[in-house]
């Protein structure tokens, strides 16, 4: 038998039922304080496409990486703005109270290689085994 997703003791089905107020007080205190402020009307736009997109499969493009995950959300492909691209993020349940802009990282890995041109002669040097 799979385990049953639980936020804070709640159970998906209970977090849907919940409006924004309610949900805030399950929410840390940093993201809690932010949906108490109340929603950019960035965040209220991204919302908007949100709710008007909900069962269909649609990759919405965003910017607003300071947007909270809530429960309305779970289930929507995203396409998170890292400042060069968009990285495409589908949300679930493990992503609620969390920030959009966790999932889309915006500094890369580096992968060096050999030694370009211009490096001294000791530098190039590789020894072939």
């Amino acid at each position: 038998m799979a385990k049953k997703f639980r936020f804070r003791g709640k159970t998906f089905e209970e977090l849907q039922v919940l409006d924004l107020e309610e949900f805030s007080k399950l929410l840390n205190t940093r993201q809690r304080r932010s949906l108490r402020r109340g929603l950019t009307s960035q965040q209220k736009k991204l919302l908007e496409k949100i709710r008007k997109h909900k069962g269909k499969d649609v990759l919405i493009r965003t910017h607003v990486r300071d947007m909270i995950v809530i429960p309305e959300m779970v289930g929507v492909k995203l396409g998170i703005h890292n400042g060069h691209e968009y990285k495409m993020v589908i949300i679930n349940e493990g992503m609620l109270g969390h920030c959009l802009g966790e999932f889309a990282l915006t500094r890369g890995r580096v992968q060096h290689s050999s030694p370009g041109i211009g490096a001294t002669k000791s530098s190039k040097f590789v020894p072939l085994k």
